[in-house]
């Protein structure tokens, strides 16, 4: 009755819609699933909590068990550097070297540039490192969130060496659009407006210096009253005097090897995959196309921990029983994210159960006729709203990038921008989204209130969103991605300027 309708992206909405209202996550997601197992069974109440605990809760834990993993082990060494004091070390560093506001900004997108592997180690390894150096300028923690969040995923999507990378050429693989996977993910690039021009905004924000919005609010508190607004316990214990500016580098070098050479090896690089294909031996890209970042992300962090351990505790600025006491503080650090994890995979299931994606296609083969060079437009916006809705991005273009290939034609331009637009909706909706484990873990490596982190980011999101959309309007059109890209950036600081001078005669 519910399934294959509107009524599928209720659960997804209902969530959304209480976390907003009530600012809190845990009953809001939960709540959520509940309503989408009770429509998935027709209102049985037997059949809804056997649906929430097996199809949902179980299977979201025992699924997503590779990056729980991760995440502990992210956490571990989150622990292990302040004990060392490696961060204090670092911040003391970055103090003596970054003078400004707008130098930490830059620093911390810069770096959040450089980790493009993948968004999960991305979010967790810069706020780790970045912290101490934006606490020291007065930075409030929802305004590193966003820039952990909007160097995560955007530059994720546009580096042919990431998982994402892996993910979007596995989805196009068989298409038949007439390129390989990778050579589809590669040619898409220039026309993912939206990650390009976020990269854009952050820059000029940074130069411009001022925010609007919630942010504002924030930032001002921060620089005025000294209120970060982390979370309360999330400050760094007393410094270790015996700790270094090696003692947080070295880890994180370390930890970027590792899970490089984890992702490659799973991937077949070394030998064989873990179903036996020799395939990609030797290959690099072909074997970050064919890895499983669940498996090679905590087969990396496991040797990266026991080789850091073994330095520290070598190096005497920690003794062996303090290292282990890292260990439950590091999993006591993460389970707030790992229990929303859940709660938002389980909340997926329930949408997808309902049919979401089939109900999200007859919509689009329905807007298909009569709007052929505004259809990279249409697509940027429903994948938008489908990522916003069902937290992942992931999925949304798993769902469009299929439908995108069957309405284009092979030989056309219009279908490599159809497939950027996938892409660039899918993570600009999952930047914003509240159930999103992108956002999610954001929220955890800046250590601030996640609902506080979606809220401070929303109408930046939006501003980046809107232009995007124009440039894809634009390139239905002129279908040349540099014409495009110079419109969409000169748009980008043009809206900016505007912004600027609006909020100067509100504060005049």
């Amino acid at each position: 009755m519910f399934v294959n309708t509107f009524w599928s992206l209720i659960p997804p909405i209902v969530a959304i819609g209480l976390a907003l209202l009530t600012k809190e996550t845990y009953s809001s997601l939960f709540i959520g699933i509940v309503v989408g197992a009770l429509l998935a069974t027709d209102f049985s109440p037997i059949g809804a909590l056997d649906t929430i605990i097996n199809d949902g809760l179980t299977a979201a834990i025992a699924d997503n068990a590779g990056i729980f993993l991760f995440l502990v082990i992210l956490g571990v060494m989150v622990a292990l550097v302040n004990a060392t004091g490696g961060s204090a070390a670092f911040g003391r560093w970055a103090a003596s070297h970054i003078h400004s506001k707008a130098g930490a900004l830059l620093a911390t997108f810069a770096l959040g540039v450089l980790i493009f592997i993948d968004d999960y180690f991305n979010c967790l390894t810069v706020g780790s490192v970045m912290t101490p150096v934006t606490d020291s300028q007065k930075i409030s923690r929802v305004k590193l969130a966003y820039l952990i969040d909007a160097t995560a995923a955007p530059i994720c999507m546009i580096a042919p060496i990431s998982s994402w990378a892996a993910a979007v050429s596995g989805v196009a693989a068989d298409l038949n659009a007439g390129y390989s996977g990778i050579e589809l993910f590669i040619k898409a690039i220039p026309y993912n407006f939206y990650s390009l021009l976020t990269l854009v905004f952050i820059v000029a924000l940074a130069c411009m210096k001022f925010d609007y919005g919630p942010m504002r609010i924030h930032e001002m508190s921060a620089q005025l009253n000294g209120d970060l607004g982390g979370l309360a316990g999330s400050e760094d214990e007393a410094a270790n005097p015996k700790g270094r500016v090696i003692d947080l580098v070295l880890p994180v070098l370390v930890l970027i090897i590792t899970c490089t050479i984890g992702m490659l090896y799973v991937g077949g690089f070394f030998g064989a995959d873990p179903s036996g294909s020799t395939e990609f031996a030797g290959d690099f890209i072909g074997a970050f196309g064919n890895t499983d970042a669940f498996v090679g992300l905590p087969w990396g962090g496991i040797i990266s921990l026991v080789l850091i351990v073994i330095y520290l505790v070598a190096r005497g600025v920690i003794s062996f029983k303090d290292a282990m006491s890292c260990v439950p503080k590091g999993f006591i650090a993460m389970v707030p994210p790992i229990i929303i994890l859940t709660l938002a995979v389980s909340l997926k299931t329930m949408t997808s159960n309902l049919g979401a994606a089939e109900f999200v296609r007859d919509l689009m083969y329905g807007a298909s006729s009569g709007l052929y060079s505004l259809l990279p437009a249409v697509i940027f916006v429903v994948a938008c709203i489908l990522a916003f809705a069902s937290g992942t991005s992931w999925g949304t273009f798993g769902i469009l990038i299929p439908i995108t290939t069957a309405i284009f034609p092979t030989s056309s331009e219009l279908l490599i921008i159809g497939i950027s637009a996938c892409c660039a909706g899918a993570v600009c909706g999952d930047h914003c989204s509240p159930i999103s484990d992108t956002t999610i873990m954001a929220s955890a490596g800046a250590q601030v209130d996640h609902l506080t982190h979606v809220s401070t980011q929303l109408p930046y999101v939006i501003t980046v969103a809107a232009v995007s959309f124009v440039t894809y309007v634009v390139a239905g059109f002129v279908q040349n991605a540099l014409i495009c890209i110079a419109v969409g950036a000169v748009l980008t600081i043009a809206t900016l300027f505007v912004i600027r001078s609006v909020e100067s005669k509100k504060a005049a």
